[in-house]
């Protein structure tokens, strides 16, 4: 699709769903994309088992790129072992011995089995692009939203086969990415507290190749949902 072709289906996307925040662009590659700025920032001291990044979490880069576009290194994400594992930056082993994994599994958060099973991106990425869907100059592999009740309820219409999933809220990244499953995560702790998501925020994970297909199908079930309120409306009225 052409940048102009995005614009348009964030425009629709936004008004069906009428989003509070943009549609963000999610997408991995192995060279680094053209005329797209690399995140700036600054690593801070390592700690002692050697996480360190420029955000405290990928996950934070959500919340970042909601104005603009960059690109980042695995580097860049390393503070979090438990992003660095789903987005396929680091492998399980690597990440087992990290102190924040040892801190989550000491808190009852999680436990060792789960993590075999957390959904991760297979192919090991040089780069990660994120920034508003409407500008992007990439083809998304992923399209990901910040949504509230409302617009899961909508969403859940308009798709037989969506996933409501917990944590790790970045699991739904290799979901979208690898099963091309489109995935609603109710978020988690960890990520709540390092990307200050509002408590009446959750995320929706969208393949970049079902992008037309999920509009599609909100445009259907919008309007039988207008319907709906219309007849609820009315009907509401006589009990004033």
């Amino acid at each position: 699709m052409q940048k102009q072709d995005y614009m348009a289906l964030a425009a629709e996307l936004g008004s069906l769903l009428k989003l509070q925040s943009p549609a963000l662009a999610i997408t991995f590659s192995g060279t680094a994309p053209s005329a797209v700025p690399v995140y700036e920032g600054d690593r801070p001291s390592p700690t002692a088992d050697g996480r360190t990044g420029k955000v405290s979490a990928g996950c934070v880069f959500w919340m970042k790129a909601a104005n603009r576009t960059f690109t980042t290194v695995p580097e860049d994400h390393g503070n979090c072992s438990v992003g660095s594992l789903t987005h396929g930056l680091k492998t399980l082993e690597e990440v087992t011995d990290k102190g924040d994994i040892a801190a989550l599994l000491a808190a009852g958060w999680v436990s060792e089995a789960i993590f075999p099973k957390i959904p991760v991106v297979k192919t090991r990425p040089q780069y990660i692009t994120y920034g508003p869907l409407a500008e992007t100059p990439l083809v998304p592999d992923v399209v990901l939203l910040r949504i509230n009740a409302k617009e899961a309820m909508v969403l859940a219409e308009a798709l037989a086969d969506l996933r409501f999933e917990g944590k790790p809220q970045c699991h739904i990244i290799p979901m979208a990415k690898e099963e091309t499953q489109v995935a609603i995560s109710v978020g988690c702790m960890l990520s709540r507290v390092r990307t200050a998501l509002p408590n009446t925020e959750m995320t929706c994970a969208i393949p970049g190749g079902r992008l037309m297909e999920v509009i599609e199908g909100l445009r259907q079930s919008g309007a039988a949902d207008e319907a709906v309120a219309v007849y609820a409306s009315e009907d509401a009225r006589r009990f004033r």
